[in-house]
């Protein structure tokens, strides 16, 4: 295990914790191994029979991958490092479908920030997962305001988020709240901060077999307390811009709506990437008629062709490294965005018999 990824295995449950604070869990290329290092071995271990993700800090489960490294490799060329940068994704979403269909439950602590790369390892599949908010949850998928897209299954996941929600998350990149997450199908359960030292005692002194159950009747009493979701309240407004035909048609509605809600989302869209939204937008269409592996392939396709384009090293470059909150994006407007150009981020990379997630079945 490297210094950020512990393990252990207590009451036959294997434990799991991010303790990279200062970075909020970020992920790196050596955390994405350790969690796939032991959540292979626990799979087909007959004294594991469930499993716990958490983080070492209430203020993030997990902010994503480590942006920086993503720009200093992604500019290096490969004598610098960016064949690192391939295996990173490449094993990223490996990891995500091992998650997605891991044969035990899979229990994701999701207090704090949960943006990103933590959404990928948070979000098991339904046979498995068992996801725990907060009111300190601050969900989202922000990857468009840094010239990127939503990865990490997000092409699966959020284009089965209810209606147009998945639009609305993917090409704004707003944050939610619990309430939201629960509301979007992307939580299960609410626990208040104050009550996680209990569940936490909880989940150590139950034995693994029985903590599915015992977790759900934990948290039972408090899912009246998760609060209002805006998103509920907005659902009809949602619908209305975000089932447009295209992110300008969407940006036209959202600008001739007056209401709080959609300027809010109107002038968020207003910083992100016009391609990448666009590429976005098109990525969750074909996402909803694709399985898992089918969506993670296509998104290791389209994170190949955006390092190459450079979006998003231009967008980490403004939030990140520079920090001057002025990204140069290209084209600078979605009138210039093309067809041609969202295509071309879908176009095959490798023969099929040569993709490095031909193996996800």
């Amino acid at each position: 295990m490297s210094e950020f990824v512990h393990s252990s295995v207590s009451n036959r449950t294997g434990f799991i914790t991010l303790d990279r604070p200062k970075a909020l869990n970020s992920l790196s290329l050596a955390m994405v191994r350790d969690l796939a290092a032991a959540l292979q071995a626990w799979r087909d271990d007959a004294g594991v029979d469930a499993v716990v993700i958490r983080s070492s800090s209430e203020k993030a489960f997990c902010a994503g991958g480590d942006i920086r490294f993503f720009y200093d490799v992604g500019r290096a060329g490969v004598q610098g490092g960016s064949a690192q940068l391939e295996d990173f994704f490449t094993e990223e979403y490996a990891l995500n479908h091992l998650i997605h269909f891991y044969p035990k439950p899979y229990i994701a602590l999701m207090d704090g920030v949960v943006m990103g790369g933590g959404m990928g390892v948070a979000q098991g599949g339904p046979d498995c997962r068992l996801r725990i908010v907060t009111e300190r949850t601050k969900m989202a998928m922000p990857e468009v305001n840094i010239g990127l897209f939503p990865d990490v299954g997000g092409s699966y996941f959020l284009s089965r988020a209810p209606g147009q929600l998945g639009n609305y998350l993917g090409l704004t990149g707003l944050t939610i709240g619990a309430a939201d997450a629960l509301y979007s199908g992307l939580a299960d359960y609410f626990v208040p901060a104050a009550d996680m030292a209990a569940l936490a005692a909880l989940i150590e002194a139950t034995p693994g077999a029985r903590l599915r159950q015992a977790v759900a009747a934990f948290v039972a009493p408090f899912q009246a307390s998760a609060g209002a979701s805006a998103l509920q309240a907005e659902r009809a407004t949602i619908e209305r811009h975000f089932g447009a035909g295209s992110v300008a048609a969407i940006v036209a509605s959202l600008a001739a709506d007056e209401g709080a809600f959609a300027q809010k989302a109107w002038k968020a869209m207003a910083t992100r990437s016009p391609l990448m939204m666009a590429v976005t937008h098109e990525l969750l269409r074909r996402g909803a008629a694709l399985d898992v592996a089918g969506c993670l392939r296509m998104e290791r396709t389209l994170v190949r062709h955006n390092f190459e384009d450079g979006e998003v090293l231009e967008g980490v470059r403004a939030l990140v490294i520079d920090k001057d909150n002025a990204p140069r994006w290209k084209p600078a407007a979605l009138a210039e965005v093309t067809a041609e150009m969202v295509e071309r981020f879908f176009a095959p990379v490798w023969p099929n018999y040569a993709h490095p997630l031909r193996h996800l079945a």
